[in-house]
């Protein structure tokens, strides 16, 4: 049968090889030499097995932006990258504000097939930090929202921030902030240090995160919400998160893979490639971040995936867009600098980029649930990765519509070999599998 495959001799989480049979969308059974007559055998030797990889921080552009980037080809981008789910921004335009948005981004999604599309809310009406969106009818509609956020600005005003944890609390949502106080950033153009002060660009300096992360998880203990922080970029950020842990305040916190491994010099090429915000930070941030996801302070990698048109990044720094790829890219750079070091293990990584965010999206349950485990029963929502591949990232090549990748010509370890989206293949051999009448 088409929906049946045998995946002989996989290592699930970096384990023991085994074979697991996928059929009817589940995983059926596991254990040496399944068998089935009419599977499909996928010969996964030397391969690890995870469960399909969940983001919590996509920029999909669509509606509004779909010169830079469409729901079919960012979810297309994803499944190459081995998620079956990711989380879509709210900062399109039309701003995702409404039921009606979030619900025409859940069907794009649904329609293109690649992986599923949970779309995020905004906070605040037009992202303007004003006024609270319709946070209750998104969490209503067929798009069941549960993560808002008005990522790209801060919610900075203290009560409107409050009134938003306070409202999620009555389904169960969450608040993803991007910590960053404006009057702090006003024309900032990359880290403030020793780099901005020698290339002469307007620095960001790390306090302006740091004080909202510091308001924020104090907000959210006094309300008893849950409060999620985006793209955590400094030393100082991971103290603060570690400490509100210690205290029981229920916060989350996402690192992504270029805070992670690149830094503030970069901004010494002027390329704006580099420019992201919150930006690259130094490399006593970089180490920090790594160690908070080693030891679970920082508990998931986010990519923020953020494609920008050619002429949005071939520009003057000034002048070009804040943001860079990073689906297609993630896992390895994860694996380069987390797994190959030994300072995390596979299913350490199965814990980061699926089970800890689809637990805190709230997909971990029912019929379309991601971030499951590897055992008999469950969706068989699946990557395969070839952890001894060695490849040169090659911006042409991506299937995202832009090209803005800060990883160009960098050699990275793992490549995803396969993906499968609820016993459906996205991906086989490194290449798409559309879904029969999906649209790409």
């Amino acid at each position: 049968m088409e929906d049946t495959w045998v995946l002989r001799g996989v290592a699930p989480l970096g384990g023991d090889p085994t074979d697991v049979l996928v059929a009817d969308g589940r995983i059926a059974a596991l254990g040496a030499d399944v068998a089935t007559r009419d599977a499909t055998v996928v010969d996964g030797h030397g391969l690890v097995a995870l469960p399909g990889l969940v983001d919590l921080h996509t920029h999909l552009r669509e509606p509004g932006r779909e010169d830079a980037e469409t729901v079919a080809t960012g979810t297309l981008a994803a499944a190459l990258g081995g998620y079956t789910a990711v989380h879509a921004m709210a900062n399109t335009s039309p701003t995702a504000d409404t039921a009606g948005v979030v619900e025409q981004v859940w069907r794009l999604g649904h329609d293109a097939g690649w992986c599923d599309v949970h779309p995020v809310g905004a906070v605040s009406v037009g992202l303007a930090g004003t006024q609270l969106a319709e946070l209750a009818a998104m969490a209503h509609s067929a798009a069941r929202v549960r993560v808002f956020s008005d990522d790209g600005q801060c919610v900075h005003d203290p009560v409107l921030m409050r009134r938003a944890l306070e409202y999620v609390k009555s389904f169960d949502g969450v608040v993803a902030q991007h910590a960053q106080e404006p009057r702090l950033t006003a024309g900032a153009q990359m880290h403030e240090g020793i780099v901005s002060a020698q290339v002469g660009l307007a620095g960001w300096p790390a306090v302006a995160e740091e004080a909202i992360i510091a308001r924020d998880v104090l907000l959210a203990e006094h309300v008893g919400s849950r409060l999620h922080v985006l793209h955590v970029s400094t030393a100082g950020s991971v103290d603060l998160i570690r400490w509100a842990k210690s205290r029981g305040i229920a916060v989350t916190a996402e690192a992504t893979p270029h805070h992670l491994m690149l830094t503030d010099e970069l901004a010494r090429t002027y390329d704006p490639l580099y420019k992201v915000n919150p930006p690259l930070r130094t490399a006593e941030d970089a180490e920090a971040l790594r160690e908070g996801l080693a030891d679970g302070t920082i508990d998931t990698v986010g990519t923020d995936h953020a494609p920008h048109t050619r002429e949005d990044k071939d520009c003057e720094w000034a002048a070009g867009a804040f943001g860079m790829l990073g689906l297609e890219t993630a896992l390895a750079v994860v694996q380069t600098l987390m797994v190959d070091t030994g300072r995390m293990t596979w299913a350490d990584v199965a814990r980061v980029m699926s089970f800890a965010p689809a637990r805190i999206g709230r997909i971990d349950d029912g019929p379309m649930a991601q971030g499951r485990p590897l055992a008999v029963g469950e969706p068989a929502n699946l990557v395969l990765v070839d952890p001894a591949a060695r490849w040169t990232v090659e911006p042409e090549r991506l299937a995202s519509l832009s090209r803005n990748t800060p990883y160009g010509g960098i050699e990275l370890s793992g490549r995803v070999v396969a993906t499968f989206l609820r016993g459906r293949p996205t991906v086989l051999d490194g290449r798409p599998v559309a879904r029969e009448g999906a649209t790409r």
